[in-house]
């Protein structure tokens, strides 16, 4: 008899969202993203799997694999205890089977629930090895560029596995493999210090008065269903109060300046935030020595920047060694069904770890 096809749902829990990703029988038939501001407390995570649930009325019957950095979050007195505090809650709150929740190690490998304890650092913020691994296995040679709401992700692989010795964030950290820019949660005024606008240089008020979520909205880049978060001041998103709230980086209101204007300042931070990610991407180019023929895979909800993030680096690298070619990790990465529904491949290139780990958990255990 043939082997009843497997039913698998792959988890990226973070500190902000819960990504998730529906595979069956080797194919991914769906992905879906809930805000979840996990610093406030575990309750939003189990509110993010019971609408997981209500979704997915398999998710019972289901294997799950699960990858996480909501570690990191200022609930837990530090990461281990994370670690420890999610994996017990995934373990309360899904109503999966005996043996049927799997943690993604990195380096150890899969661990039962019972053994998060003992490989917590390997647990700990291992979602972009997940992703990168999965890329590597679709191209010879490449860099992974992950930006999402909060942190980008600059991984080089080849030879069908992840180049850096680097694991914990506070390795990438130093690399330059992990940069805390994000197009959604990041305040405007970690971009840079000092912004040209209307003909001059000016320092910017270092305070929480807007967002990289406000550039993008006001540059028509940032998609409504990836912008899950409140403003800075918790007032609207519309085009007035987002221009507000970055007319007060720069000491002015909404009304001091034309629309057109305010959309030229939201260009300037933008061209800050390229400039700061490509001068990270250009290090680990060259630190990889990665050939022209290395493919850019861009993945995360900023993947709209990376097509200038490269150009940065060609820029400064001259007739050097940047890569010319591009993927996308949703359309060209990830095994989407034919029979998904509209927009799965886009939602798979929006939460890649979700994707990544089911498909890594299905191929070692197959």
């Amino acid at each position: 008899m043939p082997t009843p096809e497997r039913t698998t749902i792959g988890w990226d829990i973070g500190g902000a969202h819960v990504k998730a990703c529906l595979q069956h029988g080797g194919e991914v038939v769906d992905v879906a993203q809930w805000g979840c501001p996990l610093w406030q407390g575990l309750d939003h995570l189990a509110r993010a799997l019971q609408a997981a649930g209500a979704r997915w009325p398999s998710l019972a019957a289901a294997q799950h694999a699960v990858t996480m950095t909501g570690e990191m979050v200022d609930l837990f007195p530090d990461r281990e205890a994370g670690v420890r505090g999610i994996a017990a809650a995934l373990a309360a709150s899904l109503p999966a089977q005996s043996g049927a929740l799997h943690f993604f190690a990195g380096d150890a490998g899969w661990c039962a629930a019972a053994d998060v304890a003992r490989h917590w650092e390997h647990i700990a913020s291992a979602n972009w090895l997940a992703t990168a691994r999965h890329a590597a296995l679709v191209f010879p040679e490449g860099v992974l560029v992950d930006i999402g709401s909060t942190t980008t992700d600059l991984i080089a692989f080849g030879n069908r596995g992840v180049l850096t010795t680097s694991r914990t964030d506070a390795q990438r950290l130093v690399s330059g493999e992990l940069a805390y820019h994000g197009v959604v949660r990041t305040p405007v005024c970690a971009l840079t210090q000092r912004i040209e606008w209307r003909g001059q240089a000016r320092h910017v008020m270092n305070e929480f008065f807007a967002t990289t979520a406000d550039v993008y909205r006001l540059c028509g880049e940032l998609d409504p269903a990836h912008d899950l978060y409140p403003s800075a001041d918790n007032a609207a998103k519309s085009l007035p109060a987002t221009r507000q709230r970055l007319a007060r980086m720069v000491g002015l209101d909404e009304r001091d300046a034309s629309a057109e204007e305010w959309l030229d300042l939201a260009r300037a931070w933008r061209a800050a935030q390229v400039e700061a990610i490509g001068a990270q991407l250009r290090r680990v180019l060259a630190a990889h020595a990665l050939s022209r023929e290395a493919v850019v895979v861009s993945a995360g909800c900023g993947a709209f920047l990376v097509p200038d993030l490269a150009a940065v680096a060609t820029e400064a690298d001259g007739a050097g060694s940047v890569p010319r070619r591009f993927a996308a990790y949703g359309a060209d990465v990830a095994n989407v069904a034919r029979h998904a529904p509209a927009g799965t491949a886009a939602w798979a290139q929006v939460c890649a770890p979700s994707v990544a780990v089911v498909a890594l958990f299905e191929r070692e255990h197959d």
